[in-house]
């Protein structure tokens, strides 16, 4: 039985792949250390450990337990905003931390490692992004994130090792059947908060900017399902063995604007749901949408979650979910 190691496996996105790999027989261990992570999230079936990625002796004593066969490193913080305000807090955390915590891995046996990197490491264009498009970027955060890619390329070749870098760019819904979703303070998600306001946790919803230079005058993003994702997760798994060390653009290769996103749940839910506007805010991206010609060559990805409405509606299950847990997070 092929198993894997998740850090950060409590958070949004690494629970819903426990819960996919599980549902498909795999072996699944989790580390995270609950700073930004929920328990809830945590399949029961996976093996759990409260654990930081730095504590060097645990990270050793749980990698000598078993041989893994993968490492997916999800364990950072993610607030793009926050880490301009604490960008020194954000670069312990997801550089110097995780760098440790991968020689230890690899020192350890793992051979292979997925890596949940961003589409913020590029300048952003009208023109979809290719694998192979200008790096640049603009926050500590996607700094941090294309730092551990070249640590990765660097240490691959001292060690025999594969690596998978996964640029996501939006990702949003909850996994099917509400097992998993994301929860988290003070969001900046755009799907996960006008979410939040349509169930009544937000009083408000702003959108930041319509003075972009697109057709409606709101940025565009392409928003990629989490079952999709956790789909592209899998294929590599599974496929790992006739692949080499790649970079894979995680969306869906086309852009819908913030405003297309409201007037569809406005449409959905209540013609009475309204927006209201604030600036921009500083280095906001025009326009990101991925180029996923790669993907579906050497993966043969094809999404089965691509509808906006479905996404939204996903989103607004899970929070309904969340409120009738009656949990506070």
């Amino acid at each position: 039985m092929t198993n894997i190691l998740i850090s950060g496996g409590a958070g949004y996105i690494g629970s819903c792949l426990a819960h996919l790999l599980i549902e498909k027989k795999y072996k699944v261990t989790i580390i995270d250390n609950l700073a930004t992570g929920y328990k809830y999230l945590i399949p029961k079936k996976a093996k759990f450990y409260k654990c930081d990625i730095a504590n060097k002796k645990k990270i050793i004593n749980i990698l000598k337990k078993e041989k893994f066969d993968f490492l997916v490193h999800f364990a950072a913080f993610i607030k793009v905003e926050e880490s301009v305000i604490f960008p020194k807090k954000y670069y312990l955390n997801n550089v110097i931390k995780s760098k440790n915590f991968i020689k230890i891995c690899v020192d350890c046996g793992i051979k292979n490692i997925i890596f949940s990197s961003t589409a913020a490491a590029y300048k952003g264009s009208f023109i979809s992004l290719s694998e192979r498009s200008e790096i640049l970027p603009k926050s500590p955060y996607a700094k941090n994130k294309v730092e551990i890619e070249k640590y990765l390329k660097k240490i691959s070749k001292k060690n025999n090792i594969k690596y998978f870098i996964l640029r996501y760019f939006n990702v949003a819904g909850a996994l099917k059947n509400l097992r998993s979703g994301q929860i988290s303070k003070k969001s900046s998600h755009l799907i996960k908060v006008l979410s939040e306001y349509i169930v009544g946790k937000r009083d408000k919803f702003y959108i930041n900017g319509l003075d972009f230079p697109t057709k409606d005058r709101a940025a565009i993003r392409d928003f990629i399902d989490v079952n999709d994702l956790c789909n592209i997760h899998l294929l590599i798994i599974r496929k790992s063995k006739k692949l080499r060390s790649e970079i894979f653009n995680c969306g869906y290769g086309r852009g819908q604007s913030v405003l297309q996103v409201f007037d569809t749940a406005k449409r959905i839910f209540s013609k009475n749901l309204r927006y209201y506007l604030r600036k921009r805010r500083k280095g906001d991206l025009v326009c990101s949408v991925a180029n996923v010609k790669k993907i579906k060559k050497f993966l043969g990805f094809k999404p089965t979650f691509d509808n906006l409405a479905n996404i939204i509606k996903s989103t607004v299950k899970w929070e309904r979910k969340l409120l009738k847990s009656n949990l506070k997070f």
